[in-house]
C-alpha cells in the first residue's frame, strides 16, 4: 500500500514539473446563450429542447391531405336498382328524394321530430304503430296521402307543433324504398336541396367513398333527384380536389350545372314537379326547390331502424 501511494505521489510531482514550463490553457469561450452551469445563465427553453430533440414537422390535420391511394370515390346511382352493391359496405350513402320524402325528413328533424322510422308498405307502417303507440304515421302513394294516416308527404305538414318530440313512421312510393335499399352501408344520410351543403360536408367528413343514391320514380330516373345528386357531386369534388369521380358522377355534375343558381327551374322542367303542381301542391314544390335552408343531416341508423338528426 505504501509503495503504491509513493508511486502515485511521484507521478503527480513529475506531471507538475512538466506543466510548470507551459503557459496555461485559455478558458473555453462559450456563446452567451450556452453558458448554463459555468456562466450561471440558464439556456433558453426552446434551445434546450433543440439540443435533445429533433425538430418536429408541423402537425397536419389527417382530413386535410389523404395519400393518393386513399382518395374519395364519388359515384351516382340514378335509381336503387343501379346501386353498386359491392361498394355499399365501405361507403357513405346519401339518399335523395327531392319531391318529397327526403325534404320531409330533413324538415321533420329540423323541427324537433324524435325520429323517422322508414318502412316499405302501408301495412308495415300500421303494424309498427302497435309497438310505438305515441308515434305518428305518414306516407303517400303516387303523391296522394294514405287513408287513415296522420300525415301525408308534404314538408309543410311537418311543423314543430305537429311532430315536435314525436317519432314518425313513414312509407313513401320511392324515398323510403331507397333508404331501405341502402342498409348495409358504412353510413347512410338523407340529402335534398334544402340541406345540400350540410349533407355534402357530412358525407365528406366520413372519409369514405360516397354513393349518391337517387330514389327515382317507380324504378325510372327522376330529373330533380339526378340534378340534386349532381350538385352534391360538384360540392364534394370541389372540397376534395383529389377525389375520383365515376363517369356517372361526372355526368350528373354536368347535368346539374345549369341549375346551380336556380333550382327553381325544376318546377317547369321536372315532370313530377308539374304533376304535383297540377294536384294543388305547388307550395310543396316551391318548398322542396330551395337551396341550403337547413343544417340538419338525417342519419339512418339501420341497427335501430331509425333516422335521427345529425349535423353537417
Amino acid at each position: 500500500m505504501r509503495a503504491g501511494c509513493d508511486g502515485h505521489g511521484a507521478a503527480q510531482a513529475l506531471q507538475g514539473q512538466r506543466d510548470r514550463g507551459r503557459p496555461p490553457l485559455p478558458a473555453l469561450a462559450l456563446p452567451h446563450g450556452l453558458r448554463d452551469v459555468r456562466g450561471g445563465h440558464r439556456l433558453p427553453a426552446a434551445r434546450r429542447r433543440g439540443l435533445h430533440q429533433p425538430q418536429r414537422a408541423p402537425s397536419q390535420d389527417p382530413l386535410a391531405a389523404r395519400p393518393p391511394g386513399l382518395s374519395v370515390r364519388v359515384d351516382v346511382a340514378v335509381t336503387p336498382d343501379g346501386l353498386d352493391r359491392a361498394a355499399v359496405p365501405t361507403s357513405t350513402v346519401l339518399v335523395v328524394d327531392v319531391l318529397r320524402a327526403s325534404t320531409c325528413i330533413v324538415t321533420a328533424l329540423a323541427n324537433g321530430c324524435a325520429a323517422i322510422v322508414p318502412v316499405a308498405t302501408p301495412e308495415e307502417a300500421r303494424a309498427r304503430l302497435a309497438g310505438l303507440p305515441e308515434a305518428l304515421v305518414a306516407g303517400e302513394r303516387r303523391g296522394e296521402p294514405l287513408q287513415g294516416f296522420d300525415l301525408g308527404n308534404s314538408p309543410l305538414e311537418f311543423t314543430r307543433a305537429r311532430i315536435g318530440g314525436r317519432a314518425v313512421i313513414m312509407t313513401t312510393s320511392n324515398g323510403t324504398r331507397a333508404l331501405l335499399a341502402a342498409r348495409g352501408a358504412a353510413a347512410i344520410g338523407v340529402a335534398a336541396f334544402v340541406n345540400l351543403g350540410a349533407a355534402a360536408a357530412w358525407a365528406l367528413a366520413g372519409r369514405r367513398d360516397v354513393l349518391l343514391l337517387c330514389s327515382g320514380e317507380r324504378g325510372a330516373r327522376s330529373l330533380e333527384d339526378h340534378v340534386c345528386a349532381g350538385l352534391l357531386a360538384e360540392r364534394l369534388l370541389a372540397a376534395e380536389p383529389g377525389a375520383d369521380a365515376t363517369s356517372a358522377a361526372r355526368e350528373a355534375a354536368e347535368l346539374a350545372r345549369p341549375y346551380g343558381k336556380d333550382v327553381g327551374r325544376l318546377a317547369r322542367d321536372s315532370s313530377w314537379a308539374r304533376h304535383l303542381a297540377s294536384r294543388g301542391r305547388a307550395a310543396d314544390v316551391a318548398a322542396c326547390l330551395t337551396l341550403d335552408t337547413a343544417s340538419v343531416v338525417p342519419v339512418y341508423r339501420a341497427d335501430v331502424d331509425k333516422v335521427v338528426a345529425g349535423r353537417g
